[in-house]
């Protein structure tokens, strides 16, 4: 285990250089990781996807003791947000050797209070600057992480909370570190994963919940004309569970169904 600080990259790795690789963002509650067989099944689906040659000691089981290994390290056992990067090693672009999954595990202890649902809707925007692409590699979460980065700045520099991505239909897809869901005439909706959103575990999880609850939901194309006329946003994402939207541009929203869907179900 190396301490933060250390090098574990050399500039050569094509990580760096080209974002060949992937991460997963987990939460621990209690010593366990939620909704782990979710975050592990995208982890070696996109492992397959990205021509990663996975070891046969290289499992469910084995990073599972790993994390434990980190959190019990860093103290972080009972509350914590893990990172798992996913990295190639040190070659050229069409040097692409063995292609066995480097990986770094991190963690950081987490305040119970984001557990709840935030008291202060958020405000935010749609940035327009950068479109997301929608093909094969879009729902990864993989290391070319560009438009949510510069979004994020944009947010901050605008003093929102957020921002919004467009795909290159200019649709919504998803937000800086979230899926997005809207709440219009009675119908949950969230951009389908063919609009270039991510495949958020919270995203899939709640979208099961919602479905066996027979809510009237679907899995479509949003326009942001469509965003703006909404009754609810909300976001979601591993971490957080459920955040609602206050605010977007000059429309305002309400949080009836972000609340009961976070009592339930997050």
């Amino acid at each position: 285990m190396y301490k933060t600080g250390e090098l574990v990259i050399s500039a050569n790795n094509r990580s760096f250089r080209y974002g060949d690789g992937f991460f997963e963002t987990m939460k621990i509650i209690n010593g366990d990781v939620a909704l782990s067989h979710y975050h592990f099944e995208r982890l070696f689906s996109s492992l397959q996807i990205l021509k990663f040659n996975t070891p046969d000691y290289f499992t469910h089981t084995y990073l599972s003791e790993q994390i434990k290994n980190v959190t019990t390290k860093n103290n972080h056992q009972k509350w914590a947000r893990i990172r798992i990067t996913i990295f190639s090693g040190d070659n050229g672009l069409y040097d692409d050797g063995k292609r066995l999954p480097n990986y770094i595990i991190q963690s950081w202890q987490l305040n119970t209070e984001i557990l709840k649902l935030n008291e202060n809707g958020l405000v935010t925007g749609i940035y327009k600057d950068a479109r997301k692409s929608c093909d094969a590699f879009s729902h990864i979460k993989h290391n070319n992480y560009l438009p949510y980065t510069i979004a994020a700045l944009w947010a901050k520099e605008n003093k929102l909370n957020d921002a919004f991505i467009l795909n290159n239909f200019n649709r919504i897809a998803d937000a800086t570190i979230a899926n997005i869901f809207i709440v219009k005439d009675g119908k949950i909706k969230t951009p389908a994963l063919n609009e270039g959103c991510i495949a958020g575990v919270m995203r899939r999880h709640l979208i099961k919940c919602i479905k066996d609850e027979s809510m009237p939901f679907e899995e479509a194309q949003i326009e942001a004309e469509e965003l703006l006329q909404a009754n609810e946003i909300f976001l979601t994402n591993a971490i957080r569970g459920i955040r609602w939207v206050k605010q977007c541009g000059k429309s305002n929203y309400t949080n009836q169904l972000a609340k009961y869907l976070h009592e339930k179900f997050v």
